[in-house]
């Protein structure tokens, strides 16, 4: 399989690449993305030779499909990550809390959110490819709040690899921000931003296309990736669970195979949802994406109205921080599939330059036929948090957005999955709060939903609150580029 880019060529970048030149160069051209030239399909008898595979073996099914230049052994040792979650039998669990939904809780791992899902084994390919060529590379991640713990995570100590995480300062999780400022590994950097995630991303984007600055890098003898979902190698990861959740329901009698079913996806970079318009453009029966947000609700806008409007926007903090995104990269992806590179950068040139662009009234149908939106309040997302702990489960903010989805867009009675994108543990005083107790630090907050609804906390965010500050920077966003080549 070959990869080509969302806004086209620019003649100085080779028209297609492989998929290992994809993911250690991420910036295609005109700032553009890159994609599969095709996507492989999967029918019906892949479906059914895979209902009772495990995860792994799954997802090595997946890749042959995808045929890219991988090494076996490689994918073998990557995939061997998920034995470090909870339960390596069944790293992704899909929970029933209605006849009719399922969460699929993709927070099992280490860092105790979903991003673990891809950038576990991601992270040991690129490093393995880094080895292998002997180059050294700066991975650059801009965090909401989950991606940056997890590219540490996967990156610590890793030969050839040098990280820069940046996070907006104040807009995170106080456990977030402890996973990133405690890590110690001597090859990673943590900065964080007087700004918000929008201008963390527009950061390493620009420093990603930026000339001069991989100029500076190569004079160290380093060369520029990136951790985010803007990497593919971040993507193909995000589409297997689609396809593992929905076996599951196959397996468990919920639903027979070829039945078409909803997926509830919390978004905010789209990477999430995007794995699951291409699992249901490769053969998946999804009925529709339902995406939710919060009331930064541009995405709403965008599948509702046809409008990406940000002028005279401002973010938002909410309760449910990680979607706190107004510039969402991955939707891109989508427009490309949709209406092809020409159209696609028509499209990000006028928000790039005007700040807005529109969709036809044809294009609006096309992208309706398989999506559909709405947003949910704080408040709102504390009543459902509150809803289904008198029902014995425990949600974070995000994974509560989606259950106002489930109740306000199935046009039909289907089954349906939700995504639960974090534990609840990474947002303990907002969910502490809809629980009837407010608490002055995440500690105070954790025990006491640990104590009064029965539920652990992990060992490994716990151990936060003991852990030294490693990592203390906090820079103005011109000054980014700067700490990073201080660093290197």
């Amino acid at each position: 399989m070959t990869f080509i880019e969302t806004r086209g060529n620019d003649g100085r970048k080779p028209s297609e690449v492989t998929f290992s030149e994809a993911i250690l160069s991420p910036s295609a051209s005109f700032g553009g993305l890159y994609v599969p030239k095709k996507l492989p399909e999967l029918g019906f008898d892949f479906f059914k030779a895979h209902i009772d595979s495990h995860y792994s073996d799954l997802s090595r099914a997946l890749f042959e499909k995808f045929d890219v230049d991988v090494d076996p052994e490689d994918l073998d040792n990557a995939l061997a990550r998920y034995n470090r979650f909870d339960d390596p039998s069944d790293p992704v669990p899909l929970v029933k809390v209605e006849e009719d939904a399922f969460v699929s809780e993709l927070w099992h791992g280490p860092t105790r959110a979903f991003k673990d899902m891809a950038l576990q084994p991601f992270g040991y390919i690129l490093s393995r490819l880094a080895q292998k060529r002997g180059e050294h590379y700066l991975i650059m991640a801009a965090t909401s709040g989950d991606t940056g713990p997890a590219t540490l995570e996967t990156f610590k100590n890793t030969p050839n690899i040098k990280v820069a995480c940046l996070y907006p300062s104040g807009g995170t999780s106080d456990v977030q921000r402890l996973q990133m400022v405690t890590e110690e590994a001597s090859n990673e950097k943590v900065i964080g931003i007087r700004g918000n995630f929008d201008d963390a991303q527009t950061a390493l984007k620009n420093l990603l296309a930026s000339e001069s600055f991989n100029a500076r890098l190569k004079e160290s003898h380093t060369e520029l990736s990136a951790a985010n979902s803007v990497n593919f190698g971040r993507i193909i990861f995000q589409i297997i669970y689609h396809v593992s959740s929905y076996l599951r329901l196959v397996k468990e009698g919920e639903v027979s195979l070829g039945e078409p079913v909803y997926l509830i996806v919390p978004s905010g970079n789209f990477g999430n949802v995007l794995g699951g318009y291409y699992a249901k453009k490769m053969g998946l029966p999804v009925e529709k994406l339902l995406i939710s947000s919060n009331i930064n609700n541009i995405l709403t806008e965008l599948v509702t109205k046809g409008e990406y409007d940000l002028r005279g926007k401002s973010l938002i903090q909410t309760t449910s921080p990680a979607m706190d995104i107004l510039k969402s990269s991955n939707v891109e992806r989508v427009l490309f599939d949709k209406f092809g590179a020409e159209r696609t950068k028509q499209l990000m040139d006028d928000l790039n330059e005007k700040g807005v662009y529109r969709l036809s009234e044809d294009e609006l149908a096309m992208l309706r036929e398989d999506f559909d939106a709405t947003f949910c309040s704080d408040e709102e997302g504390k009543a459902i948090i509150a809803k289904y702990a008198k029902k014995g489960y425990i949600m974070d903010p995000h994974t509560a957005t989606c259950f106002k989805a489930y109740g306000e867009l199935r046009k039909k009675s289907l089954k349906t999955v939700i995504y639960s994108t974090a534990e609840w543990t990474k947002f303990s005083p907002t969910v502490s709060e809809a629980l009837g107790h407010r608490a002055k630090r995440d500690l105070d907050a954790l025990q006491w939903i640990s104590e009064h609804y029965g539920v652990p906390v992990p060992k490994v965010i716990a151990d936060l609150f003991e852990k030294p500050v490693i990592h203390d920077t906090v820079v103005d966003k011109e000054r980014i580029e700067e700490e990073i080549l201080k660093f290197i």
